[in-house]
C-alpha cells in the first residue's frame, strides 16, 4: 500500500505531520481520520483502519494535531476549538490536491471534533465516530484531581497514559463550553456511531446521547468487547470493514473505467496483513476477502482460492442458463448451483496420464414449469458457460515482476 509522509499548515501556521495512505488500485474516495485525545496518527487503531480502508479503495489522511506526535506547536496552547480548526486545515489540504474528503472518521475526542467540523466541509457526506464522547468536557474526568491547580495557575501538568501533558485553563473552559447537540441537529451528513459497551474511558451512554441528538440518516454499530483504544487488530479490522460497507450507501464511489485491453478491469489481490493468509480482493468498487481455513493457518474470513474458482464457475453457470432461458422465454423461475472441488486420479478421469487432476462437481437446480426436454437442454447449455470452457480447455497465465514504488 503506497503511503506518503506529508506536512501541511495547521490552524496557527505551524506544520502538522500527516500520513496519506493510498489505494494500490483505483482511488474511489477519500477519508480524513482524527485521532483520540493526546494520541497520534500512528496509534494502532488509526493505522489498521487506514490500511484496511486503503485496500478497499478509500484513501485515508491521518495527521497529528498541533503539539502531538510529530506535529509542531505547543500542546499547552491548544484546545478543542483548535483541534476542529486543524481538521478543517487538513480538509483544505486534501481539497487542494483534488481529493476533497467525503468521509470523516474520528476516534474519541477526535470523533467530537469530526462532528463539529462536518457541517463546515462541503464535500463530507458521511461521518463515523469511534468511542466518542457526547460532551467534550467528558475528558476532564480523567484528570479531575488537577483541575483546581489548572484553575489557580492557568496551566498544570497531568499524567495521561503514562505521559505528562500540560493542560491550560483555556482548554478546560473551551471543552466546558462546547456542546455537540446543535452540530448534530444541523448535520446533513450521515452518521455512524461505533462504540464498545465495555468502554471504560467513554461509557456507552455517550453513544446513546449522540444517536438521539442526530436526525436521520444515522446508524449505530457495537464494537462488542473492544477497548477504548480499539487496540486489538481484529476489532480495528472489523471497524474498517463495517465503515467501508456502510459508507458505500452515502459516499459516491465511482466505478473505475477498465483499460481497453482488459474489458473486465484489473482484479488486484493484496495481503491484508503480513501474518496469516487473509487477502483483500479489489475490482473497481467491489471488495471481498480471500482466506484459508483455520486448519491450515488461516482465519476463515473469506473464500479459499479454490472456493473463489468454484464461485466463478457456479455464477457463470447460473448466468448462462438464465440468459438462454430468457432468450427462449422459457418459464424458468430460479437457478442454484452447488459446486464442490476435489482431486481425481488422471487415469480414473480417462486422461491416461499419471498424477491427479482437479475435479469440480456441479449440481444444478432448476425451478419453474419446465418440461423434460427444456431441462435437458438447459443442462447442455451449462457446459457452454465461459468459465466451464476455460477450466475444461485450460488457460495461459503470463507473469512478470513489477517494481514497487517506494
Amino acid at each position: 500500500m503506497p503511503s506518503e509522509r506529508i506536512t501541511f499548515p495547521g490552524h496557527d501556521g505551524t506544520e502538522l505531520a500527516a500520513r496519506l495512505d493510498l489505494p494500490e488500485g483505483p482511488h474511489l474516495a477519500t477519508a480524513l481520520f482524527a485521532h483520540c485525545f493526546t494520541c497520534s496518527k500512528d496509534i494502532p487503531a488509526a493505522r489498521r483502519i487506514a490500511t484496511r480502508l486503503a485496500a478497499m479503495g478509500i484513501a485515508v489522511l491521518r495527521f497529528d494535531f498541533t503539539g502531538l506526535g510529530h506535529s509542531e506547536g505547543e500542546f499547552a496552547n491548544t484546545d478543542f476549538s483548535s483541534n476542529v480548526a486543524d481538521l478543517l486545515k487538513a480538509a483544505d489540504y486534501l481539497a487542494a490536491r483534488g481529493m476533497a474528503p467525503s468521509l470523516l472518521i474520528g476516534h474519541s475526542l477526535g470523533g467530537a471534533a469530526a462532528i463539529r467540523a462536518a457541517n463546515r466541509i462541503d464535500s463530507v457526506r458521511a461521518v463515523v465516530t469511534l468511542g466518542a464522547p457526547h460532551d467534550p468536557e467528558h475528558i476532564t474526568r480523567h484528570f479531575a484531581e488537577a483541575l483546581p491547580e489548572i484553575e489557580a495557575k492557568g496551566v498544570a501538568p497531568v499524567e495521561l497514559g503514562g505521559r505528562s501533558f500540560c493542560i491550560s485553563r483555556a482548554f478546560i473552559e473551551d471543552v466546558q463550553a462546547e456542546k455537540l447537540d446543535d452540530a448534530l441537529h444541523r448535520m446533513k451528513a450521515a452518521l455512524l456511531i461505533m462504540h464498545a459497551p465495555r468502554d471504560e474511558v467513554v461509557s456507552i451512554d455517550n453513544a446513546t446521547q449522540l444517536f438521539i441528538a442526530k436526525k436521520h440518516p444515522k446508524s449505530f454499530v457495537t464494537l462488542d468487547t473492544a477497548d477504548h483504544l480499539i487496540s486489538r487488530a481484529e476489532d480495528a479490522e472489523y471497524a474498517a470493514e463495517v465503515i467501508a460497507a456502510w459508507a458505500r450507501r452515502y459516499v459516491d464511489l465511482p466505478m473505475a473505467a477498465p483499460a481497453p485491453d482488459t474489458p473486465e478491469g484489473i482484479v488486484r489481490v493484496s495481503e491484508a496483513a503480513p501474518d496469516g493468509f487473509l487477502q483483500d480482493v479489489q475490482s473497481g468498487q467491489i471488495h471481498l476477502l480471500a482466506d484459508e481455513p483455520q486448519s491450515v493457518g488461516g482465519t476463515n474470513r473469506g473464500l479459499s482460492p479454490y472456493g473463489l474458482v468454484a464461485a466463478g464457475l457456479g455464477a457463470c453457470t447460473s448466468m448462462t442458463i438464465r440468459m438462454y432461458a430468457r432468450r427462449k422465454k422459457w418459464p424458468l423461475t430460479g437457478v442454484s448451483v452447488d459446486i464442490s472441488h476435489d482431486k481425481l486420479h488422471a487415469e480414473d478421469a480417462g486422461d491416461g496420464k499419471p498424477g491427479k487432476i482437479d475435479r469440480f462437481t456441479r449440481k444444478i437446480r432448476l425451478s419453474g414449469d419446465l418440461d423434460s426436454e427444456q431441462r435437458a437442454r438447459l443442462l447442455e447449455i451449462a457446459d457452454k458457460c465461459p468459465v466451464h470452457r476455460t477450466l475444461s480447455h485450460g488457460a495461459k497465465v503470463d507473469s512478470e515482476l513489477v517494481d514497487v514504488e517506494l
